[in-house]
């Protein structure tokens, strides 16, 4: 399969590639598809190999530009900001000399707040009870919870349902879920979800690390008021800024959910980009508020796969499957979840 991949590299040579990475360990396997600091570091090896790495703001340059774009350009970009990106991936960034961009919530990394998806994750791992019952928006939820993967597994459904729900209504959610199962939320995430410091985010930024807004508090900008929108994009930005003494000019969609009153507020905040969580590579002249990226897989096959464009080839060939009835549909190869 290496000699496809390289095929598929050689074509799509003239493509940008925007890797997006969420949480990183330091060893072993787990439910949340976080990478291995092993993993990590053999997927710098092969990207410095095969692509020049360079910096967000220099990528975005280029594909401002609307003409053919340098041959293999990659960039590398860590959503949310957890503390495990500066305790695991900024030690091997620094190691391999590559640069990244980390887009960090706001009141998350201020101490304020813990990320939403992450409260479902610790209700459902501390619950005693084995059964959660519970009705979102008028769909019945029964879901088990007799032992990790069940409880991991019942954590992601409600948080699936959650994202479609407005914002308040997601919160109260969450609180009645945990009185309902017996459950104290702390104000505070616990070490396993917490964010790295300001202190840390203003070392990463003054060694190699773009510094982009990922929000105030990681909200489904399609859910929340023209208000609302407005300071979470803006206000987020203003405290990154006031943090690190420049300015901050890319963003990162919560959830990669955006719609046209979210672009156009974007673009009046002052922004020069935006990356989403559509999966592709980037072509020349692309919308810079509406950027592809490719999530990363945990082992190299697949992560070869991916970044070489090659996976996305073999989607579109499923898809004529699919629209024929005469065809039957290969199965998917396995690939992670969005965080």
């Amino acid at each position: 399969m290496s000699g496809a991949f390289d095929l598929m590299r050689l074509i799509n040579r003239r493509r940008a590639l925007i890797l997006t990475y969420h949480r990183f360990c330091s060893t072993g396997t787990n439910l949340e598809g976080k990478t291995t600091a092993q993993a990590f570091s053999e997927q710098l090896e092969y990207l410095k190999r095969n692509y020049r790495i360079v910096r967000l703001s220099d990528l975005i340059e280029s594909l401002s530009q609307n003409k053919t774009l340098p041959s293999s350009l990659a960039a590398i970009t860590i959503d949310d900001g957890y503390r495990d990106a500066y305790e695991i991936a900024f030690p091997l960034l620094r190691r391999h000399g590559v640069p990244a961009t980390v887009y960090l919530v706001t009141k998350f990394i201020e101490g304020c707040i813990w990320l939403w998806t992450d409260k479902m994750r610790f209700i459902t791992n501390l619950a005693p009870a084995q059964e959660l019952n519970t009705t979102i928006e008028g769909k019945r939820l029964s879901l088990k919870l007799a032992g990790e993967h069940s409880r991991h597994s019942a954590a992601e459904i409600v948080n699936h349902a959650l994202k479609e729900v407005d914002d308040e209504v997601k919160n109260e959610t969450i609180n009645h879920i945990a009185r309902l199962l017996g459950v104290d939320l702390p104000s505070t995430p616990p070490m396993e979800y917490a964010a790295i410091s300001q202190q840390q985010a203003l070392e990463m930024d003054r060694n190699g690390v773009e510094i982009g807004s990922h929000t105030l508090t990681h909200p489904i900008l399609t859910k929340i008021s023209d208000d609302r929108l407005q300071r979470e994009l803006r206000d987020s930005r203003a405290h990154l800024e006031s943090l690190l003494k420049h300015p901050v000019n890319h963003f990162c969609y919560p959830n990669g959910d955006y719609d046209q009153r979210a672009l156009r507020e974007i673009v009046k905040s002052g922004y020069q980009s935006a990356v989403t969580t559509r999966e592709g590579l980037c072509d020349g002249g692309d919308g810079l508020f509406e950027l592809r990226r490719i999530h990363t897989e945990s082992d190299m096959v697949h992560f070869a796969q991916s970044t070489s464009g090659f996976e996305q080839l073999k989607n579109q060939v499923r898809k004529q499957f699919v629209s024929s009835p005469q065809m039957k549909v290969p199965s998917p190869l396995t690939r992670s979840t969005d965080h």
